[in-house]
């Protein structure tokens, strides 16, 4: 596939390490400083547009990619007020969208025993859960996009919660709690924890570098390759 970057950060550059590897051209990439060359032009060779852009940029980014009729995988985060915009647009013009909080396919195995756990203990009152996401300092958005995954998915299978906030604002036991850290260059660290009065249970995901992120957002944009419609990485790894 032709693939066009949008973002060459951390994220972008490490795509386009990977890309090769697997078979694909990073044929564009756009960023802040030439975002005026997102065009039709441009991208009339490009099979599908992967975006790690940040949470600033990203929302107008997107929907100008899936104007220019590409086909779309995001994975910034810190932008979700504005996914149901973007979502309602892509099947409004039958385009071609997938976010997701995370690419790593073990995080997406991690969101699936979260919510199969969260299940389970809605039945066992004696639990009370938290979540803790570490990440390097250059992180923009705290907490991290996987850990709210996480939380939003606790508060949907668990009666006992209906929403998330971060730990040092907590002021409703019907709130899961959010620990954000940032420390040094960690890709990425999360860890789901249910305590009770006589033991713990804890669900933990440590990134140790940034190959799987590329390798898992190079698998989605394989995957909406002549697809149409809105999807999520449960679809890509039939979760």
């Amino acid at each position: 596939m032709n693939i066009a970057l949008l973002g060459y950060g951390r994220m972008g550059q490490e795509i386009e390490l990977n890309a090769p590897l697997h078979g694909h051209t990073i044929v564009l990439k756009i960023d802040g400083e030439n975002r005026d060359d997102l065009t039709a032009t441009a991208v009339k060779d490009v099979d599908v547009a992967i975006e790690f852009t940040g949470p600033a940029a990203a929302p107008d980014m997107v929907l100008m990619a899936l104007s220019l009729g590409l086909p779309v995988v995001s994975g910034s985060t810190g932008w979700l007020h504005r996914y149901d915009e973007i979502r309602d647009y892509c099947l409004k013009i039958n385009g071609t969208f997938l976010h997701s909080s995370n690419f790593s396919i073990g995080v997406n195995i991690l969101f699936r025993l979260n919510s199969d756990l969260a299940r389970i203990m809605s039945s066992l009152g004696a639990y009370k859960v938290t979540i803790e996401e570490i990440h390097h300092i250059r992180k923009l958005d705290s907490p991290s996009g996987t850990a709210v995954t996480l939380a939003e998915e606790i508060a949907r299978q668990h009666a006992d919660y209906d929403g998330w906030k971060k730990a040092e604002e907590m002021a409703d036991p019907k709130h899961v709690p959010v620990t954000s850290l940032r420390e040094g260059a960690t890709p990425g660290t999360h860890s789901v924890i249910w305590e009770s009065d006589i033991d713990r249970i804890t669900l933990r995901h440590e990134a140790l570098n940034r190959r799987g992120f590329a390798a898992g957002a190079l698998l989605a944009a394989e995957y909406i390759a002549g697809r149409k419609g809105v999807f999520s990485m449960s679809d890509v790894l039939s979760l």
